[in-house]
């Protein structure tokens, strides 16, 4: 602690600044910085303090705009309401946005973490799904407050705000979630799949105990959703990974095969692999002649790819973490490496194993660009430049963003 006094809970009049990554805005106050939700660059604002630990930052939500952007709208869902306060849901960043305003912010977040991060000046544009703001989002984890009500979370807290309906959630998913009461304490996760069933699942907070592992509950539908991009169809636990929004696995297919352009009868590896999206696309570049390599950590995102994929021989599966499976020189060099990290990037040890095969081509598919920018240095040193990037609002109202990058040889 410095000896500052507590700001929390003090109503600040600011200029609001520049976007930041992570859903908020920069603005300072009595020489602190102020990161203001719920606010849009050039805005003066009235924000409340929800957080201060005393150093040289914290953080508010505006409740009450002096000065409005040109880009503000009025919130679709009444949880996103500024007079709620605290009280306000914390799912969305950026209800209080046009559609093309969200867009241009979430450019600048991604230019401002590659040239911070990467050292490297690109302009950036992000691309508009198929759909709108509304009712893309297939998949929901909700939670349940202590009257059984099922709802989600405030910002950067654990106290639940009960809902009756969500707006970016497709219609009809949370029907027989938000009607009926839960166990207080539950976990609920929901997945709408391209068939139109709705998967419901829950975990109690202490739940039940077999070999010291909690036990989720089928509560509605199989626990397998049935989905399909590029005409395929594809098989997915409802607790595995799928994109959530119902365009993106075709986009994102599209964008991996444009910029993969594997050789006839090539090579590649598609990392992270999960249920095959991807390995479909290379698999069906490199033809009978070639071969595709899955790798992915999940055992039963691994059986559901051999599953999926049954009808391609040229792939084939290794169950096991990306750092191991990687180095493994048994492994025949790829002409492609199709890379899908989780949200904390690739790291040094996967560019490390994939830049010393030394393939003709890198696509890298990254859902936090600064953890993009961070696996794009990395790449730097290891000889390799990005010569493309792609941008995608596939989350919405959010501050989330899906980027997919192709990166080649420097020399």
């Amino acid at each position: 602690m410095t000896g500052k006094p507590d700001w929390t809970g003090r109503r600040l009049e600011v200029e609001v600044g520049a976007v930041a990554h992570g859903g908020h805005c920069v603005a300072r106050h009595e020489g602190r910085v102020v990161f203001v939700r719920h606010a849009l660059p050039g805005e003066v604002v009235v924000a409340e303090v929800t957080e201060d630990a005393g150093g040289g930052f914290c953080r508010a939500d505006a409740v009450e705009v002096l000065t409005a952007a040109a880009g503000r709208v009025d919130p679709p869902c009444p949880l996103a309401d500024p007079a709620l306060g605290r009280d306000r849901c914390g799912g969305c960043d950026w209800q209080h946005a046009s559609g093309e305003t969200q867009r241009e912010l979430k450019a600048a977040v991604i230019a401002e973490q590659l040239q911070r991060i990467a050292g490297i000046d690109w302009p950036v544009r992000v691309r508009e799904l198929p759909g709108g703001l509304l009712r893309w989002r297939s998949r929901a984890r909700l939670a349940v407050d202590r009257k059984g009500r099922a709802g989600f979370r405030a910002h950067r807290s654990h106290r639940v705000i009960p809902v009756e309906d969500c707006p970016i959630t497709v219609e009809g998913a949370l029907d027989d979630v938000t009607k009926r009461r839960w166990r207080p304490g539950a976990e609920l996760s929901v997945a709408a799949d391209a068939g139109g069933e709705v998967h419901v699942t829950a975990v109690d907070r202490k739940p039940e105990r077999r070999h010291g592992r909690a036990v989720a509950r089928q509560v509605h539908g199989s626990g397998v959703a049935h989905e399909s991009a590029g005409g395929r169809p594809f098989d997915v636990a409802v607790q595995g990974f799928w994109q959530v929004h119902r365009a993106a696995p075709d986009a994102f297919s599209e964008v991996v095969a444009r910029l993969a352009a594997t050789p006839s009868g090539g090579v590649a590896w598609d990392l992270y692999g999960g249920v095959g999206l991807f390995a479909a696309v290379l698999a069906e570049q490199v033809g009978p002649a070639g071969s595709v390599v899955l790798v992915e950590s999940s055992k039963r995102a691994v059986e559901d790819a051999v599953a999926n994929l049954r009808d391609l021989p040229q792939v084939s599966f290794r169950a096991g973490t990306v750092e191991d499976v990687a180095v493994d020189e048994d492994l025949a060099a790829p002409d492609v490496v199709v890379l899908d990290p989780p949200r904390k990037g690739a790291g040094r040890v996967v560019v490390d194993a994939v830049t010393a095969r030394r393939p003709a081509r890198i696509v890298h598919v990254a859902c936090d660009p600064a953890a993009l920018a961070r696996d794009v240095g990395l790449f730097a040193e290891r000889g390799y430049r990005m010569i493309e990037l792609e941008s995608f609002d596939a989350f919405p109202m959010t501050h989330h963003i899906e980027c997919i990058a192709l990166l080649v040889p420097a020399a």
